[in-house]
């Protein structure tokens, strides 16, 4: 199997004089899920980014593997997913044409194309309305269909029901449960239900100066 693995040595990043977090010592293996776990601005997200190559450490190193080989951390976006609150939809676009946008940089997943994920969406009708009048849950709903149906080794999800209803978390969990099996998956949350499923927890906490 061509697995990718990310590996942590004394990793820390600090803002001005203050760590965020120091000395994470950890390895995330493919074919595995991952709860990074703590409360709101206890640098959860901070984590993720220096695991999906966008945040570089103040210390520590980083290694992304394919196979045991290394992978150039500027090339690490290829091989992944990510939905996250911060992250921008371009409000112009239609959902079609948001769709057809993403699956210019990503592969669809075997079996699917636009069509499936307006179907996965559950927005037939919205298929030509601009995002910019999508409700905030349209718009979280989209972010997580875009990362889960993208033919990618690593799923990364940052407070993955941020406006969902229970119904939407209902959604949430059924497409980790078809989508996200053999990716190596690792989430941010301070909430149970979103990482219930995860075989591995890591607490920020831990790794507090």
């Amino acid at each position: 199997m061509n697995q990718v693995k990310i590996t942590l040595q004394n990793i820390g990043r600090r803002f001005n004089r203050d760590w965020i977090f120091k000395g994470v010592d950890y390895t995330f293996i493919q074919g595995e899920s991952y709860a990074i776990l703590g409360p709101n601005g206890s640098g959860k997200s901070t984590l993720l980014q220096v695991l999906n190559g966008s945040l570089a450490p103040s210390t520590g190193t980083i290694q992304f593997l394919r196979n045991n080989s290394p992978i150039d951390v500027e090339q690490v976006f290829n091989s992944l997913s990510l939905a996250a609150p911060y992250l921008e939809l371009i409000e112009e676009f239609t959902l079609t044409e948001i769709i057809d946008f993403h699956f210019k940089f990503k592969n669809y997943l075997p079996g699917l194309d636009n069509t499936a994920v307006i179907d996965l969406l559950g927005m037939q009708s919205s298929k030509n309305k601009m995002i910019h009048y999508f409700s905030s849950g349209m718009k979280q709903r989209l972010k997580l269909a875009l990362a889960f149906c993208s033919d990618t080794q690593m799923l990364m999800l940052d407070e993955p029901t941020s406006n969902l209803d229970a119904q939407g978390v209902d959604w949430y969990l059924s497409l980790a449960q078809q989508y996200a099996e053999n990716r190596l998956t690792i989430i941010c949350s301070n909430q149970l239900h979103e990482y219930d499923f995860c075989n591995h927890q890591l607490n920020i906490a831990d790794y507090k100066k």
